[in-house]
């Protein structure tokens, strides 16, 4: 399961600490898939209708985060997000717990993973639109997000995803397509999808013409977008002194693209050879490598974060001032 570490421009968790979330991320999942199959083999499934993950932190671990700050312990709030095996942090993970309730009982266990799936990318859009202390709107949409599922669902977990993310470049904000990160390359890719088998004649002009048996119409070139965001990624490795490949690909799952003479940098995965691009990024074993990390980092220092603070704290804040007066 691919991890969302950046949604447009909403705060995300990973952010916080790229060396720690996605390795906490795989042992928190591996955790719950294995509880959740106990629970079935021990006929212990709860009750019907109830929710899957908490919606927010433990007020216990909230006000423990409180008192630290008011005591001006930074030091042991970086220790926390440095060290997975922190006590403090074994708390904060807690208070994200999976629990095993589903809409309803998996008829099997296929059935079942299919339902953890579900439910665990919902999670993942918790992580990547709010940390402890702040929030972004998140837009429902992507909740019902198809190409979203498709990188957080059908990749391996060492996959770390930037879902057009916005980057802040020179004071100016520059949406860009899609950003993958895997342990031995970086993936921009762009989907060009519409009607099934719908037919896409690529050139260099600004319009490609889409055809579907005898109607055409015209559809923006994808590899103006495309190559905005590898120009983008290439110049912020090159800024971190990053030599990780970069590789820009049109993705058109459902349909043909004919582009004879496009350019040898661009790879065309379409409804001919879709599938055996995609087995082979799926067998990918390799684990979290350090490059890849710093990979993300870096891109997410330039990505913009729209937030707001969580009301709860900003009733602290309230109240600390009452206290100080």
């Amino acid at each position: 399961m691919g991890q969302l570490i950046k949604l447009e421009d909403y705060v995300s968790r990973y952010e916080q600490n790229i060396y720690h979330y996605p390795s906490r991320f795989v042992r928190l999942k591996k955790q719950q898939w294995d509880k959740l199959k106990d629970s079935i083999h021990n006929q212990e499934l709860s009750a019907l209708g109830q929710e899957f993950w908490e919606e927010d932190p433990k007020p216990a671990l909230i006000d423990k985060l409180k008192v630290m700050f008011k005591r001006g312990n930074k030091n042991s709030y970086d220790k926390m997000d440095e060290n997975p095996q922190e006590e403090n942090m074994d708390e904060e993970e807690t208070s994200f717990q999976f629990s095993t309730r589903f809409s309803h009982l998996p008829a099997n266990e296929e059935d079942m993973k299919h339902q953890f799936l579900d439910q665990l990318f919902r999670f993942q859009l918790k992580w990547a639109s709010s940390t402890i202390t702040e929030k972004s709107h998140m837009n429902t949409q992507y909740f019902f997000d198809e190409r979203l599922k498709f990188f957080v669902q059908r990749f391996p977990d060492t996959f770390l995803v930037l879902y057009h993310p916005i980057f802040l470049l020179k004071n100016a904000p520059i949406e860009t397509e899609i950003i993958c990160i895997t342990p031995t390359d970086t993936w921009c890719i762009t989907f060009l999808e519409d009607e099934e088998n719908a037919v896409f004649l690529g050139g260099s002009e600004h319009f490609w013409t889409k055809r579907i048996g005898q109607l055409e119409k015209k559809v923006l070139n994808p590899l103006i977008a495309l190559q905005r965001t590898e120009k983008i990624v290439r110049n912020i490795y090159q800024l971190n002194e990053i030599d990780l490949p970069i590789h820009k690909v049109v993705l058109s799952r459902n349909g043909y693209i004919d582009f004879p003479h496009a350019p040898e940098d661009v790879r065309l995965f379409e409804k001919r050879n879709y599938e055996e691009w995609f087995q082979t990024m799926r067998k990918l074993k390799s684990p979290l490598k350090h490059i890849q990390l710093k990979s993300a980092q870096s891109l997410l220092e330039y990505c913009q974060t729209t937030s707001y603070r969580r009301p709860e704290w900003d009733t602290y804040d309230i109240e600390e001032e009452i206290k100080g007066e």
